[in-house]
């Protein structure tokens, strides 16, 4: 039995015909999940359908009468990109009444999954991206509106970037000087990524997600990483690693709300990124062991997936449940700090004036809590940098550069 809860319903089946989103990916996953023993039927748990009151919370109320009544215009619909019938307005209510659902379990129990939601390009009063209503905005407003949060962050990890949520929770920012993110990866020089900065409000959003791709108007998120085409596992993941120090230097959420896309995988069809199904399982092993470091709770939604062979996009969404079991039954602990090796027991060097990790060994032995330790560091020569949005008396954006030792 899991340690969280999997939000699922038949319903969540999306009635578009034949599609290259997936419909059926859903009810697979579920199928996949208990067949595998991964879940049993006692993890999971079903949805009702969000109020209409709770959908205004994030929608006008022009934009939610159109849909109940379906009255929306040629163009609107077209911009949807999936067919309108007053079928597939049940499931997005629905899908939005999942996350809540799940934001309300994670908020107790750590972590909590949707199996259905993420559809992060729908905007207050439209729909963008075979996205009608966007859930997890939902979600964020109703726990506020409910009192049980005061803060949320959105980490987007679909290969498109998330202009919906970027609009929904748009503040004014400025650009920053530049920082340096933990020790990951070395980034590929000749084809870096570029980091935008631009945050104010009650919730902080991060997107990760191929430059050249859809949408062609990228409206700014909190932190915009905007990725080359055909990256890789592992300058992804430094770059994900950036992100997060960065974003979580600057804010501190109450709730993070994973969009865990699985279109980032180079068989995808509307993706042009070249992670591998091992490396978007340790994606999200990143996201959640930064979230159990600061003890935030994560709300997961899946989002995109494309690939094809559904199969894939299967095993890519089965196995962020097993990143996040993984997370939760995990005994290790991180200092977000720490790591000064290069400090001597009678000078410091290279940044370092006390060797931390010594000092916490042998004060475990004094306290005989342990006998032996051994010591294993990953150090790469390159680090990677993001902008922190201070105050800037330039306008003009700086190139993100690389720095060795």
């Amino acid at each position: 039995m899991l340690p969280f809860k999997l939000v699922y319903s038949d319903g969540y089946y999306l009635p578009i015909g034949a599609h290259v989103f997936p419909a059926e990916k859903y009810q697979r996953i579920r199928a996949r999940l208990i067949e595998s023993g991964i879940a049993s039927a006692n993890d999971f748990v079903s949805p009702q359908p969000a109020s209409d009151q709770d959908i205004l919370l994030v929608h006008t109320p022009e934009y939610v009468r159109k849909l109940k009544t379906g009255t929306l215009s040629a163009r609107e619909e077209l911009e949807m990109e999936i067919p309108y019938s007053p079928e597939l307005v049940r499931a997005f209510w629905l899908a939005a009444g999942g996350s809540i659902l799940a934001a309300d379990y994670a908020l107790n129990d750590r972590i909590a999954f949707n199996l259905g939601g993420g559809f992060h390009h729908a905007f207050p009063d439209h729909g963008e991206g075979f996205c009608m209503i966007h859930d997890v905005a939902v979600a964020i407003r109703r726990m506020q509106r409910d009192d049980k949060i005061r803060t949320a962050m959105t980490v987007d990890c679909d290969v498109h970037q998330g202009n919906g949520t970027a609009a929904i929770f748009a503040g004014v920012g400025v650009p920053g000087d530049l920082l340096p993110s933990a020790a990951g990866p070395t980034i590929t020089a000749a084809r870096p990524a570029k980091i935008r900065n631009a945050h104010a409000g009650d919730v902080f959003t991060i997107s990760l997600h191929q430059e050249n791709n859809y949408p062609a108007w990228k409206p700014p998120s909190s932190i915009d990483v905007d990725l080359p085409d055909q990256i890789g596992d592992d300058d992804y993941l430094a770059w994900l690693d950036n992100a997060l120090s960065s974003g979580l230097r600057q804010f501190e959420p109450e709730l993070l709300c994973y969009i865990a896309g699985a279109d980032p995988y180079r068989e995808d069809q509307l993706g042009g990124l070249s992670l591998t199904i091992a490396g978007l399982k340790r994606r999200d092993e990143l996201v959640f062991r930064v979230a159990r470091a600061r003890d935030i709770p994560v709300m997961v939604t899946f989002a995109g997936g494309y690939a094809r062979k559904v199969d894939d996009t299967v095993t890519i969404h089965s196995n962020t449940v097993l990143a996040a079991d993984y997370a939760l039954n995990d005994r290790s602990a991180f200092n977000l700090g720490g790591g000064f090796h290069h400090a001597f027991p009678d000078h410091g060097e290279g940044f370092c004036m006390l060797h931390d990790v010594a000092v916490a060994i042998r004060r475990m032995q004094r306290d005989d809590k342990i006998r032996t330790a051994m010591t294993v560091e990953r150090v790469q020569a390159v680090s990677c940098f993001c902008r922190y949005p201070r105050k800037s008396t330039s306008s003009q954006k700086p190139a993100v550069p690389q720095r060795s030792r």
